[in-house]
């Protein structure tokens, strides 16, 4: 299936794995892009650049097709060394970056000079319109399901994507939802030209996370994530566990008053213990509503071999036997 994304990113199929904290690793960005899609390593998950430049270099041993980095721009009472990941991936001879969090702008020019394509996250059509204007070549779309951070105006993708195509004149992909073949046809019917998957991706059989992870969102329902931090501005959608249902406890009873601090226990450096030591009531961390539709855990290259089949079948089988059908009142 040739889209804009995949002609953009010189892949196969047009399906990105977005970048996610202690999950987006060199195997998994490889499994991914060997797959046919567009595999991310998670830039911040490295502590220093010195560490992403190695995992960019371990990637690259693993793969020879295309792969990016993740570069999310967050708040920070100390920031990141955001000139020192950039570098590290202009030297890495990274060709795709995908944006989150902040404005990138700062970063844009180095990118852009190495040749490097950027698709920047946003949760609105005006962030995704700023976004264009600055140069991205392309934007991530996330919908109000997404796991993670969805913003603050909680519009479902049903609406958001639809509103981005009549707006946006660059290409854009899918976020939040995102999970099978039904998956990618809806998308590209609403204007998108490929999804990007987290959630789903997690439970693969490459992702280098405890198995208790995975086991945890094929067991997840669509009703098992809640929103937390909304009273801070942060509102980040999780699996519900015990620490999570502590911290909503404790957002209730402060409600405006609430400070980071106060939950600072249930939601800081808790990834490495979830992740890596499968302690899953270590804390919160980001879980899409999607997980409702996650019944097994594939290889990387099963899934998306099994997507694309799922799609080739709608659209020529499903879809096509509507045509010449005349529709009834």
């Amino acid at each position: 299936m040739k889209t804009a994304i995949t002609e953009m990113f010189g892949i196969e199929h047009p399906i990105i794995q977005g970048g996610m904290h202690f999950v987006g690793f060199a195997e998994l960005a490889a499994a991914v892009s060997n797959a046919g899609g567009l595999g991310l390593i998670t830039g911040l998950t490295q502590r220093t650049p010195a560490d992403l430049a190695n995992e960019i270099a371990k990637c690259r041993d693993m793969t020879d097709k295309p792969f990016g980095v993740n570069l999310t721009f967050l708040p920070a009472m100390v920031s990141p060394d955001y000139p020192g990941y950039v570098k590290a991936i202009i030297e890495g001879g990274v060709k795709a970056v995908e944006t989150a969090g902040r404005n990138p702008q700062q970063v844009l020019p180095h990118l852009k000079e190495a040749g490097i394509k950027v698709i920047h996250k946003c949760t609105s059509v005006r962030h995704a319109l700023k976004a264009q204007s600055i140069g991205c070549d392309a934007v991530s779309v996330d919908g109000f399901e997404c796991g993670g951070h969805p913003g603050e105006d909680d519009v479902p993708n049903m609406i958001l994507l639809p509103r981005a195509a009549d707006e946006l004149d660059i290409p854009f992909v899918s976020s939040g939802g995102q999970a099978d073949g039904r998956s990618l046809v809806a998308s590209l019917a609403m204007g998108a030209d490929g999804m990007n998957m987290g959630t789903r991706f997690i439970a693969t059989q490459e992702a280098p996370v405890h198995q208790n992870v995975k086991e945890a969102i094929v067991n997840a329902s669509e009703l098992d994530t809640r929103l937390v931090m909304r009273s801070l501005r942060n509102t980040e959608r999780v699996l519900t566990n015990g620490a999570v249902e502590r911290l909503i406890i404790k957002e209730k009873e402060l409600g405006d008053k609430l400070k980071f601090e106060d939950i600072i226990e249930e939601v800081a450096g808790v990834y490495p213990r979830i992740m890596l030591e499968g302690d899953m009531d270590a804390g919160a961390w980001s879980c899409g509503m999607v997980a409702g539709l996650i019944n097994d855990i594939p290889t990387c290259k099963e899934l998306i071999d099994r997507i694309m089949a799922e799609a080739d079948e709608i659209i020529n089988q499903r879809l096509a036997h509507f045509q010449g059908h005349a529709v009834s009142a």
